[in-house]
C-alpha cells in the first residue's frame, strides 16, 4: 500500500447556481475530511469550500497553482501528498484538469505513483458536447483560437475541414470579453450549412444551449454574450 496521500480532483460550480446543486453528496463528504488543497485562487477556493460546508474555513491549507506557477514549483505542490496527506485539487470553475493548469499536477502525481481520484461534477465542455447533438464518438476540444484575426480565420477553416471530412465535432472557448468578435468572425468565415453550437451560462437560470446552421444564425437575433462564459462548437 502506498504511503502517499490521494490526489482528489474536486469539481466546483460553473455558474451562480447554489454550490451543491450539481455536486454529489459523496464529494461533500470527501471535501469535509480534507485539510490540504491546491487551487488557482485562494479567495475563490475558500468561497467554494464554505459553500460545501467545510468548517472552520481557517483550517483549509491552500497552495496556489495558476498561470504564474513555474514548472520548477510543481514539485512543492505535491509535498503534502508525499507526506501521506490526502489533497484536493480545485479549478476556478468546473473540473480540474480540463482547460485549467491542474493537469500539470495530475501528470506529476502519476509520475510519482500518487493515486489520482477524479470525482463527478459539472464541466461546461462535457455538458456542451452532450447538449450539442454533434458526433459524440468523434470530437475535439481545442481550447482557445488564435487572437490575431488572420490566424483565427485560418484556424476556423481548418477545424471546419475536420468537421466536414472526418465528421469530428469541434469545441472551443474564448475569453468572455472577446465572445462577440469571435461569434462575428465565425459567421463571416464558416460555410452556410455548417452548424454552430453555443452553450451559455451552463447550469444557471439563464442557460442557453442552441445549435443552428450559419445561415440560420445570420437570420436570428444575436444572443447576449459579452463577458459571459460560453462554449462554442461546430459540426456539419
Amino acid at each position: 500500500m502506498s504511503a502517499y496521500g490521494k490526489l482528489y480532483l474536486l469539481p466546483v460550480p460553473i455558474s451562480g447556481a447554489p454550490n451543491n446543486n450539481h455536486i454529489p453528496p459523496f464529494n461533500i463528504q470527501i471535501i469535509k475530511n480534507l485539510k490540504y488543497f491546491i487551487a488557482e485562487d485562494a479567495k475563490t477556493a475558500r468561497r467554494f469550500l464554505k459553500g460545501f460546508g467545510f468548517q472552520p474555513i481557517e483550517n483549509a491549507d491552500i497552495m496556489l497553482l495558476n498561470e504564474h506557477t513555474k514548472g520548477s514549483e510543481l514539485q512543492e505542490l505535491l509535498k503534502n501528498l508525499m507526506h501521506g496527506h490526502d489533497t484536493g485539487l480545485m479549478s476556478d470553475a468546473g473540473c480540474p484538469g480540463i482547460a485549467d493548469p491542474g493537469a500539470d499536477v495530475v501528470k506529476l502525481a502519476h509520475q510519482k505513483g500518487i493515486e489520482v481520484v477524479p470525482l463527478v461534477g459539472p464541466s461546461a465542455i462535457v455538458l456542451s458536447i452532450m447538449a450539442s447533438g454533434f458526433n459524440g464518438q468523434n470530437f475535439a476540444f481545442i481550447g482557445y483560437l488564435p487572437i490575431d484575426k488572420s490566424q483565427k480565420i485560418k484556424r476556423i477553416k481548418e477545424i471546419e475541414s475536420f468537421a466536414v471530412k472526418q465528421s469530428q465535432a469541434q469545441f472551443f472557448i474564448e475569453t468572455p470579453y472577446r465572445n462577440i468578435q469571435l461569434f462575428e468572425t465565425l459567421l463571416e468565415t464558416l460555410q452556410p450549412q455548417t452548424v454552430l453550437f453555443i452553450g451559455k451560462n451552463i447550469t444557471s437560470d439563464s442557460q442557453l444551449l442552441v445549435a443552428k446552421s450559419i445561415a440560420e444564425w445570420k437570420k436570428s437575433q444575436q444572443p447576449e454574450m459579452n463577458k459571459i462564459p460560453l462554449v462554442f462548437g461546430i459540426y456539419r
